[in-house]
């Protein structure tokens, strides 16, 4: 039965508890309250049946090992619920004891936002306004040609985001490297600093690649630009 296109969710025969064999129709699309005394079933119609039975198709629609992190509830005991989509509850308590699980990874709707955000959503930068596109190395290095001589530039490569540690290790590796700056917290320092980083807070560093004063379009200065511009795509 495709369930999109009713406008109703109808429950017959719910039998549950203190529920007597109640038909009932729920629109779809709308804030519904069930009222009544205590003890008349409001919570067995809503729980026990319509979100047990929906939960239900839900868990049907995961893999095995999603399954297992996913609450499993009971067959209500109703004759027939129309109109009624794959249901989720919310409930305050982490669902795995992994610290970094939620509810988004354990049930796998992540995973469909991420998809779903990363081909449908256009996004746009918050500073500008800008629409934020894929671009090919070649595209970056013409939109650089095309700045004003005398523009000053700097070329960064993200190398730590949002992540604990001191990272002296990675700051050591840097310098061997060749590699003289880094942008700490939107800060700039040179590595050869004593620096001292707090290692219980997370920090953004960007190496510093390059810094160039854009000059008439020539072939050394082209390929400067060029070799930059994969350098810093190609450090990770």
């Amino acid at each position: 039965m495709d369930t999109q296109n009713l406008e109703w969710i109808e429950v017959r025969g719910a039998k549950g508890h203190n529920l007597k064999n109640i038909t009932v129709r729920i629109p779809r699309d709308r804030l519904t309250v069930i009222t009544g005394p205590s003890g008349s079933g409001k919570s067995t119609l809503a729980f026990d049946t319509i979100y047990a039975e929906g939960q239900r198709r839900y868990i049907e629609s995961l893999s095995a090992y999603a399954r297992q992190f996913v609450e499993q509830l009971e067959k209500p005991e109703v004759d027939s619920i129309a109109g009624l989509s794959p249901t989720i509850s919310i409930d305050q308590k982490t669902t795995s004891h992994n610290p970094r699980s939620t509810v988004g990874t354990a049930t796998e709707i992540y995973d469909y936002l991420r998809l779903l955000y990363a081909r449908v959503a256009k996004p746009f930068c918050y500073s500008c306004g800008a629409p934020i596109e894929a671009q090919s190395p070649q595209a970056i290095i013409d939109q650089i040609l095309s700045y004003p001589v005398g523009s000053k530039l700097s070329f960064l490569a993200p190398i730590v985001s949002g992540r604990k540690g001191a990272h002296k290790k990675l700051l050591l590796e840097l310098q061997q490297k060749g590699f003289t700056r880094i942008r700490l917290d939107s800060v700039t320092y040179d590595l050869s600093d004593e620096l001292k980083i707090d290692g219980s807070k997370k920090h953004d560093i960007d190496v510093f690649v390059d810094r160039i004063v854009t000059k008439e379009r020539s072939p050394q200065y082209t390929a400067r630009i060029s070799e930059a511009t994969h350098s810093a795509l190609r450090i990770r």
